[in-house]
């Protein structure tokens, strides 16, 4: 059996059709109000900040995938992430469950280096310290030979149905509401977008790949990598519309988090929007050269037909 941990998001749900399409039809899935994805699915409810919820969670189960997500709050990421991390950690040491952990590119510096698998941890934020301090406690357990785990780490996302990033909020939610789009900081630096089923298709691949294990692995992105102004003449192509924009600047965030506890959220995740952010997926592809990676064209011509 295989259990996804936080299973009500985009990535948990796609992981539990791919799982299901592809290497077992034995799926739990755990959250605090679990729903099937899968006819076959088998639900349960835990509060992983509890210990002995987070192993029963996990008890009976070969691999456990970790893709939950919190509301994006430093305070909630500092007093619960961790907690929850580590009792996932003793759970799956205890029964010996293989652990995939599902991560983001917070932890990373953001600026113009091209992100690998070995570049160092630099966070900007707490946000961003959080996310370094649970992939350090996931590294360490794995070093020290205490826990068989591999980390999958996805850029920022783009997507269908519940998939939440700046870029859908700003761009495909706003040619949804038929509003004027908005781009954060440029137009003009390149961008790393992660097709949501993407990520989750290859999280099931390399989880379901024991000799993945032991190792960090960027997810696979579109190679285009086009700044904010490319991917919009890519929705002008594809709705047949020509769509205008606008651009944000730095100092209209700054001046709304004054009045928007949301927006004073996402002033450390800025500066990447200020650079251009190259995520380096070479190793994935190498490894899985088979895996077909969804185009930009494709994933827009797919958020158009669920709109």
């Amino acid at each position: 059996m295989q259990v996804i941990l936080g299973a009500n998001g985009q990535i948990g749900e796609e992981l539990a059709r791919e799982l299901k399409r592809n290497f077992t039809s034995d799926i739990k899935i755990v959250s605090r109000k679990p729903q099937k994805v899968n006819d076959t699915d088998i639900l349960f409810s835990a509060d992983l900040t509890n210990r002995e919820q987070a192993i029963e969670a996990v008890k009976g189960c070969e691999i456990a995938f970790f893709t939950l997500g919190l509301p994006i709050s430093s305070s909630m990421w500092e007093d619960q992430f961790p907690i929850i991390v580590e009792n996932v950690i003793e759970a799956c040491k205890k029964e010996k469950t293989k652990l995939v952990f599902f991560g983001n590119t917070y932890m990373y510096p953001q600026d113009d280096r091209k992100l690998s698998e070995s570049t160092i941890f630099q966070p900007v934020g707490r946000k961003g310290k959080v996310r370094k301090k649970l992939a350090e406690m996931v590294l360490e357990a794995m070093t020290k030979g205490e826990l068989e785990a591999v980390i999958c780490r996805a850029p920022e996302f783009y997507g269908p149905g519940k998939t939440q990033s700046i870029t859908n909020t700003l761009i495909f939610d706003n040619i949804k509401a038929d509003k004027k789009l908005k781009v954060p900081i440029s137009a003009n630096k390149k961008r790393s977008l992660i097709w949501t089923p993407d990520a989750s298709r290859a999280t099931a691949l390399i989880g379901n790949t024991p000799t993945a294990y032991s190792q960090t692995w960027h997810l696979p992105v579109d190679s285009q990598h086009p700044t904010y102004k490319q991917l919009i003449q890519i929705c002008s192509k594809v709705y047949g519309r020509d769509f205008k924009f606008t651009v944000i600047p730095k100092i209209i965030f700054q001046i709304g988090s004054l009045f928007s506890s949301k927006l004073k959220e996402l002033l450390e995740l800025l500066p990447r929007y200020e650079h251009d952010n190259i995520f380096d997926d070479s190793k994935f592809r190498s490894h899985f050269p088979e895996f077909k990676v969804t185009s930009y064209q494709k994933g827009i011509e797919e958020i158009k037909r669920n709109s």
